[in-house]
């Protein structure tokens, strides 16, 4: 089995709500490391990378706020990722805001270009759609851009790192949206993407929608980077994330979510986002996040 490579990024930035920058430190302080070791991985923390605070940037252009530092660590978290993927491991990112994703998954996508000429799979796990441009923000926060520069769009900053696009709307797939601003519906409508709404869960149920997913993220694509945002999940068991919306996924929607990931022997790099220790009840939303992780890398029930 792959080693596991963790990988901290401190970052506020992206987001109007301070405190995910503490993210890293939460799900560490959760037993993540030790939990994964018990499964039978090898795991190495490569530390968190360095990640400015607001107090010292300016933020410049309010259509996208800090997007020259932004855009720095997620060159840097590209390198990191990059390097522990050639090294033969999976890299686990924890956020920090959901902008750090623009590095991780740019990296995922590059070493698959490399290593078999296919491109990848992404399945984005989230209460929104990250698909706002500098055009289309109603905040100017640059957590929810990613997914937009990821597929080769604005902002031009984060769609720079490694090849353009990073993906392509045929092979990535949303889970869980449930709250998306106006003109965002409209890009991702025209974008192409696969979505599935937390109604589509509703109605159909967390295991038939994630295997849907999954055979879309894989089909004709050389892995799959899964990037979950812990705000997909409701309130009640996930209260510390950045930008909470009631409704979202329960805990055995999350954790079912995350078991047929690791059935589908697909998974190269997962990113555990937007943990917001000070919006958390006694650390339960890392612990639950370190939970997630475990169900991802083949932890089973029996």
């Amino acid at each position: 089995m792959k080693p596991i490579h963790i990988i901290g990024v401190p970052l506020d930035l992206g987001g109007a709500r301070r405190g995910v920058d503490m993210g890293p430190s939460a799900v560490r302080i959760a037993g993540l490391g030790e939990a994964i070791a018990r499964l039978g991985r090898q795991v190495i923390d490569k530390g968190n990378l360095p990640a400015p605070i607001a107090e010292t940037e300016d933020a410049l252009d309010r259509q996208k706020k800090y997007i020259e530092p932004i855009a720095e660590v997620c060159r840097s978290l590209y390198a990191s990722c990059s390097a522990s993927l050639e090294a033969g491991a999976l890299p686990l990112v924890l956020g920090g805001d959901h902008s750090i994703a623009a590095g991780s998954v740019a990296a995922s996508a590059d070493y698959i270009r490399r290593i078999n000429s296919k491109p990848l799979g992404l399945i984005w796990v989230d209460a929104h759609g990250d698909m706002n441009t500098p055009e289309t923000t109603t905040s100017g926060n640059v957590h929810g851009m990613p997914l937009a520069a990821l597929l080769g769009r604005e902002p031009a900053e984060l769609a720079a790192i490694g090849a353009t696009p990073s993906v392509r709307p045929e092979h990535t797939v949303l889970v869980g949206i449930r709250n998306l601003d106006d003109e965002e519906k409209e890009q991702i409508r025209a974008s192409g993407v696969h979505v599935f709404t937390i109604k589509d869960i509703d109605r159909d149920g967390a295991a038939a929608i994630a295997e849907r997913a999954l055979t879309l993220a894989s089909s004709g694509t050389g892995g799959i980077h899964v990037s979950f945002d812990l705000d997909v999940c409701d309130p009640t068991i996930a209260p510390g994330v950045g930008t909470p919306v009631r409704g979202g996924l329960d805990y055995r929607e999350s954790h079912v979510i995350m078991e047929l990931v690791a059935d589908s022997n697909q998974l190269i790099a997962l990113d555990l986002v937007e943990v917001n220790p000070t919006l958390d009840n006694r650390n339960a939303t890392a612990e639950f996040a370190t939970e997630l992780a475990l169900s991802a890398l083949g932890k089973r029930i029996l």
